[in-house]
């Protein structure tokens, strides 16, 4: 479903730089598998947004891939244009529920194979955060997994244009993280943003503007390993 407006272009209303950032030890595989085991009393920020869309509501679910390097990173995914849903934006790779699928874990595993070839033999799932129902209908359940780094990446281009890392320092830091608000039908909405920038494959400076729904997750993350 096309955007009516470009979400770059909204004006940033506030910056959460007054809250702390994940402190490094807490970043690292050994401490992410104590903390899925024994979870603190924690809150999600942010589990639905405004419905603007008729579809009956469908439950899916996204991998959150957290890849083992010297630090971890979140392998993210840049939709192609002419999707049906959310084109063009950064997400986890991820889908719909399909009939044969036993639970969101399987969801999130079958598409990260079929998205961007990510092998499950790869793959040590950590757990799953509450579920985030975005605008567009869609009950995702976020999946947080490690990675191994020797996986290679076959995306299919269909429905991916790139994929790439983002560092999960820099992700659970909230003095990246931007508030945006727009009025829409008479509705206000207001939406995060995570602006990062990388490098495309190329090896070229490129700006990446994680928002929305991917946003949203990423803050219950942040809530989730600050708490």
């Amino acid at each position: 479903m096309p955007l009516s407006f470009n979400p770059q272009d909204m004006p940033v209303i506030g910056i959460d730089d007054h809250l702390p950032s994940v402190a490094t030890p807490e970043l690292r595989a050994t401490a992410l598998r104590q903390r899925f085991q024994q979870p603190p009393p924690w809150k999600p920020e942010s589990v639905d947004e405004q419905r603007f869309h008729a579809r009956e509501p469908t439950h899916a679910a996204v991998l959150v891939p957290l890849v083992e390097r010297e630090e971890l990173t979140v392998l993210l995914t840049q939709r192609t244009d002419h999707l049906a849903d959310h084109p063009g934006q950064i997400s986890f790779p991820g889908g719909r529920r399909e009939p044969e699928d036993p639970d969101a874990t399987a969801t999130a595993l079958r598409e990260a194979r079929e998205e961007i070839g990510l092998a499950e033999t790869h793959v040590d799932v950590l757990g799953a955060m509450p579920t985030y129902t975005t605008g567009t209908g869609f009950i995702v359940t976020p999946v947080v997994a490690l990675v191994r780094p020797d996986f290679d990446v076959q995306a299919d281009p269909f429905e991916v244009a790139e994929v790439f890392e983002v560092p999960l320092a820099f992700l659970m830091n909230p003095a990246h993280h931007r508030r945006h608000a727009i009025e829409l039908g008479g509705v206000r909405r207001e939406f995060l943003s995570i602006p990062w920038q990388g490098l495309d494959s190329e090896g070229r400076p490129r700006r990446y503007f994680v928002w929305g729904a991917t946003a949203a997750m990423l803050r219950n993350l942040y809530r989730f390993l600050a708490a």
